[in-house]
């Protein structure tokens, strides 16, 4: 890949530069800001319910924090990049890695979970399963593709919908964001048909069909390394590896911490756990140590080491960049930056291990995903059925359950794939509070008139 031709100011809508004292990927942070859909990720659980008193991580006080360990890895790759190939460097890319990559990897990160669904990994496997389980009556009204796409229903893949798709009656090109930021996203860059667990990049998948189109654009216009045009199949762009580290550190650090302050972890094992990770990467242990005698509160001792702990994984996951540098523009990096790292340092492994095992298996957590997955999935079953339907089989239920859907999301004159994404469009964009509120409604558990 040529490093003067892998990133793009060009946008979704066609929309023309403009000149701003903001870069165009400034303004690709301030466009997520400001969208409904990154709005929405406040009430969308990270890991834990949103307990009311006690503060957790919901989706987007997560994607911010993401997205400051972003800005520090893309702002030291891109003096990494300037500093080492200056003289392949055209002078827009000297300026576009000195000052910019930073903004792209930022904004990236902000948007990197815009189109995860309520209650978690729970939400998009009830998604998923409910056209698996529906599989007999439903999978004849789709192509091939589109079918792969509903059984394999991913959040990743829907984010790219969700950040560029048109909807009823709004703008062309979506949230209009730079195709670098949204290459920068792009973890599983191929069709859900060539999905491969075995392969990193085509774990899952990262576009539906009806946004292909789109992301070959995308492609093209950052150079994405195309492996097969039947299925698409393309390597993941250099960016990528850094919104994905920058995920990696937050999610692996932050759940610990919210864990404590739950109660579910004691201080004892989170501070010795966290304190093994910093020990191995410090050369002033006593340091560390007299600084946390010094702090009385519990909760100060965790937040003290969390940020010693994001400070070094920021620093191996640089390092890491940096020495697979070579591997990651040719598109042949095969593993996760902190993947590598894991299997260096047992120490980050056994935050791992502990966490599976203490939190992610908690019985809070366990039974906000067994909900939310009944929520997701009862709502899917109120809507599918009777979009899918012609307007003169409709019966009388079936124009009460539609005239829930907001005009945006209906498609009466589309395919039957694209009233199905429609209502997909709907309830993953959903909160936990509004569908539970309105899966209660709709079975009949509260009754009344609520505005």
């Amino acid at each position: 890949m040529n490093l003067n031709q892998i990133y793009s100011s060009r946008r979704t809508g066609n929309n023309p530069n403009t000149l701003a004292s903001r870069t165009d990927f400034q303004r690709d942070f301030d466009r997520i800001i400001f969208s409904s859909a990154f709005r929405r990720l406040q009430n969308k659980t990270q890991v834990f319910p949103l307990p009311g008193s006690v503060f957790v991580h919901n989706r987007l006080t997560h994607s911010l924090e993401v997205s400051s360990v972003g800005r520090s890895l893309g702002s030291m790759i891109g003096e990494f990049i300037h500093d080492h190939f200056k003289n392949e460097l055209t002078e827009d890319s000297r300026s576009f890695y000195l000052h910019n990559l930073g903004n792209v990897i930022a904004a990236g990160c902000l948007c990197h979970d815009v189109g995860n669904p309520a209650f978690g990994h729970s939400g998009e496997d009830a998604i998923a399963s409910y056209f698996e389980r529906n599989e007999n009556h439903l999978k004849s009204k789709f192509q091939e593709k589109e079918w792969a796409d509903l059984v394999n229903f991913e959040g990743n893949a829907n984010a790219i919908r969700v950040l560029t798709h048109q909807q009823q009656g709004k703008d062309f090109g979506g949230t209009q964001l730079t195709f670098s930021t949204l290459a920068s996203i792009a973890k599983y860059p191929c069709e859900a048909v060539a999905r491969d667990k075995s392969q990193l990049h085509r774990k899952k998948f990262g576009f539906f069909q009806n946004e292909k189109n789109t992301f070959l654009e995308i492609a093209e216009s950052t150079r994405l390394i195309c492996e097969s045009e039947d299925p698409y199949i393309f390597k993941r762009h250099p960016f990528v590896w850094l919104v994905e580290a920058a995920d990696d550190i937050c999610y692996n650090i932050i759940d610990m911490e919210d864990a404590h302050r739950l109660g579910i972890v004691s201080t004892a094992d989170c501070q010795n756990l966290f304190f093994e990770l910093v020990k191995s990467e410090t050369d002033d242990v006593a340091r560390v140590t007299r600084k946390l005698d010094s702090i009385g509160n519990d909760n100060e001792r965790i937040s003290y080491l969390r940020a010693k702990v994001i400070n070094a994984l920021i620093n191996k996951s640089l390092q890491i960049y940096k020495d697979s540098f070579d591997q990651i523009l040719n598109g042949k990096q095969d593993k996760a930056l902190l993947d590598i790292y894991r299997e260096e340092n047992s120490s980050l492994k056994d935050i791992e291990s502990f966490s599976i095992e203490k939190i992610y298996n908690h019985k809070a957590v366990v039974e906000i995903e067994n909900a939310g997955y009944n929520v997701m999935y009862e709502l899917l079953d109120h809507f599918i059925p009777s979009v899918l339907k012609s307007k003169d089989e409709r019966k009388s239920y079936d124009k009460m359950a539609l005239k829930l859907l907001p005009k945006q999301f209906v498609y009466e004159e589309g395919s039957d794939y694209q009233k199905t994404l429609g209502v997909i469009d709907f309830v993953s964009g959903m909160t936990d509070n509004f569908a539970t509120d309105l899966y209660r409604k709709i079975k009949g558990i509260d009754i009344g008139m609520t505005m």
